[in-house]
């Protein structure tokens, strides 16, 4: 219900890393998550579909599908008008951290997330849990171990995609918990479940981000 009426898919794209969609004003990314074992929900993909309609793909077990829906529903909720009529102007350059008390805190970060210096700095404990790890990662199943111990959950966006995140949620209900990157959309509904900050982002140059995506980048758009 969160998503507006009245807007349609006019064009997606995706790289190597990103998914990318359009509507008539506005365009927005996630995270590209690879995974097409099982028949797509829209067979002729989401261009054409209102944005409300394209969003069910959101529930999809293929992951690709999954991914453009998300980036379908982000062009209708990312955007600055938006963000003016939630006034939430204040908060837009914001890093995502902004405030928080790291000292002595246990810190989990699922997905490799670069946070602020100070976290590494002063917090106590901090587990990175990856789907994908690197050197010094925990793998994902870690997380069902590690999540419950901490003070503070710094969970990536991609989890929207994957169907992780009510499980993540759950295993640390007591910590403070933020939903980060690009591939989460600014919806404060997601506040009434068990997250206490969501940062996203808003694509202000949709050619350039579009340009971005196709080269393949990696990290943050």
């Amino acid at each position: 219900d969160a998503v507006p009426r009245g807007l349609w898919v006019t064009e997606t794209c995706r790289g190597e890393r990103w998914s990318m969609a359009f509507n008539e004003k506005n365009a927005a990314v996630a995270m590209f998550t690879p995974g097409s074992s099982i028949p797509p929900l829209f067979p002729e993909g989401l261009n054409g579909l209102e944005v409300c309609r394209a969003a069910e793909g959101i529930k999809s077990w293929n992951f690709e599908e999954a991914s453009m829906a998300l980036a379908a529903v982000n062009s209708a909720l990312n955007t600055e008008e938006r963000v003016r009529a939630l006034h939430a102007e204040d908060s837009m350059d914001r890093y995502y951290t902004q405030g928080l008390d790291f000292k002595g805190k246990t810190v989990g970060l699922i997905g490799h997330l670069n946070g602020p210096p100070e976290m590494r700095r002063e917090a106590k404990e901090v587990y990175i849990i990856e789907r994908s790890p690197q050197e010094g990662d925990y793998p994902d199943p870690a997380c069902d171990l590690l999540l419950p111990r901490c003070d503070i959950v710094i969970i990536t966006g991609s989890t929207l995609i994957n169907k992780t995140l009510p499980h993540l949620l759950d295993l640390c209900r007591d910590a403070y918990t933020i939903l980060t990157g690009p591939s989460v959309p600014l919806c404060p509904a997601l506040l009434e479940h068990g997250i206490d900050r969501i940062a996203g982002m808003v694509v202000t140059d949709a050619e350039g981000m579009k340009s971005s995506v196709l080269s393949g980048q990696r990290g943050s758009p």
